[in-house]
């Protein structure tokens, strides 16, 4: 008998990062292999029925706060930039995502009508009732707002239960454990426990919208196997959970 797998959430908002895209052997900002990953992770959630909103970041192209310190770019101009950069990357998993047979749509909170649909919120919903993966790309649509607060408020607006935040490391540890052999993971925390620590859960504006509507933040490794599956069905092992 075919063991029946229940996910824990129904609704989620995974938020990647720009970085997790990029092929640190050649440089590439894209590596095929990952993205065919999160194309089959993406599958395995649709067979189980789960709707999935993503909202990627941009730094592996360009990043709004690095090129106004580095460059001399205005912050602004930047962060217009950095916006431009999450669409780029939005459409790339888009592609990826469409040739393993995955129904997507991307919608942007700035205009590109030529490329993309412009963020709505009902038509937003529309699409993942009808079992389409939606990515947000631009952030917000305006400056100063990181992509961590861009998938907070999305989260927020489109009633997720949960948002994954993919990292480099398999959730948050008491310290650095790269540098730190010692380093132990939380399996779970509180919100005040992760700002009175300064565990640097997500930027502080995103980590206040969240704590003030009790949404869920799953701090994980998108690079470990079957990784979101296992977290969607509930398995403690896989990242640290603030709630």
């Amino acid at each position: 008998m075919t063991e029946t797998k229940t996910p824990k959430y129904k609704r989620i908002v995974l938020k990647i990062s720009g970085e997790a895209l990029k092929n640190n052997k050649t440089g590439n900002p894209f590596d095929p292999e990952i993205l065919n990953n999160l194309a089959q992770q993406m599958k395995t959630l649709q067979d189980l029925k789960v709707q999935v909103c993503l909202v990627v970041g941009g730094g592996n192209i360009f990043r709004g706060l690095a090129g106004a310190k580095n460059n001399g770019t205005d912050r602004t101009t930047g962060d217009n930039m950095g916006m431009l950069a999450t669409t780029i990357n939005a459409l790339a998993i888009m592609d990826c995502l469409e040739k393993n047979g995955i129904d997507v749509r991307v919608q942007t909170a700035i205009p590109m009508d030529k490329i993309a649909e412009p963020f709505i919120l009902r038509r937003a919903l529309r699409h993942l009732e009808k079992g389409r993966v939606v990515i947000f790309a631009a952030g917000t649509g305006n400056p100063f707002c990181t992509t961590d607060y861009a998938a907070a408020l999305r989260a927020n607006e489109v009633h997720a239960d949960i948002i994954f935040k993919a990292t480099k490391v398999d959730g948050i540890y008491t310290a650095d454990p790269m540098k730190d052999s010692t380093a132990t993971r939380y399996e779970s925390l509180t919100y005040e426990e992760a700002l009175m620590q300064h565990l640097g859960v997500m930027d502080a504006t995103a980590f206040a919208l969240c704590q003030e509507n009790k949404m869920p933040i799953l701090v994980f490794s998108m690079n470990e196997k079957d990784s979101i599956e296992r977290a969607i069905l509930g398995d403690p092992s896989v990242g640290t959970i603030v709630k």
